[in-house]
Order: structure tokens, then C-alpha cells, then sequence
């Protein structure tokens, strides 16, 4: 399978690891620095759709000033917290796996291994 998409930030460990196993299996996916690149809202509604989350579920608290920005308050709405994400793309959690079997927050690495 080529059709193989990766959000991932270099910088982080379980990101680096799950684009190793995917070569290692002998794919080569498409490498989206999504740091770089950021985020659209409809590219956010929609992965998070493929994945079967809210936005909340992926967003990324470690390392991050989502709490300083209120997101982590039980109030705030998906809307709100998308918005964040594209203003501030680490506030998604990461790696994010696309492929023809669908899409998934790949933490742990091995979670890539059921969409490939």
C-alpha cells in the first residue's frame, strides 16, 4: 500500500517511531510536518471524523499551553478547541495515520500496524 499519510512532528519520539515501523514494513508514506504545514478546519473535522474522535480527544495538553488557554475546561466547545488547533498546530496530539483503512492517533506506534 502506497496511499500512506503521516502527521508528524521530527521532534517527537512516538512520532519518529511509527514513520521507522512504517518503512520498516517496506511503505513510504507521505510525510506531512504538520508544525510546518498547519491545519485547515475542515482537514482537522474531517480526520478527526476518519478517526472516530472529538477534538478534544486529540488535543494535546503535554507540552502545550492548552490549559493556559482554557481549553482543558469541561466547557469549552469542539468549535473553540479546532480553532486553537489551527492557530497553535501542536495542540493536536500526534502521530495521525491515513491510509485506505482509515485514520488513527498512532499512540503507541504499534496502533499503525492495524491500518496498514
Amino acid at each position: 500500500m502506497s496511499d500512506i499519510t503521516i502527521f508528524h512532528n521530527p521532534n517527537c519520539g512516538t512520532s519518529r517511531g511509527t514513520l521507522e515501523l512504517l518503512r520498516e514494513k517496506g511503505l513510504k508514506p507521505k510525510v506531512i510536518e504538520y508544525l510546518k504545514a498547519g491545519w485547515t478546519e475542515p482537514q482537522l473535522k474531517d480526520l478527526f471524523k476518519q478517526m472516530g474522535v472529538s477534538p478534544r480527544e486529540a488535543l494535546r495538553v503535554r507540552g502545550t499551553d492548552a490549559e493556559a488557554r482554557g481549553l482543558t475546561d469541561p466547557g469549552v466547545s469542539d468549535e473553540a478547541i479546532v480553532k486553537a488547533m489551527t492557530e497553535n498546530p501542536i495542540l493536536v496530539e500526534r502521530p495521525i495515520v491515513v491510509t485506505a483503512k482509515g485514520a488513527a492517533l498512532c499512540r503507541p506506534k504499534e496502533k499503525v500496524l492495524g491500518l496498514i
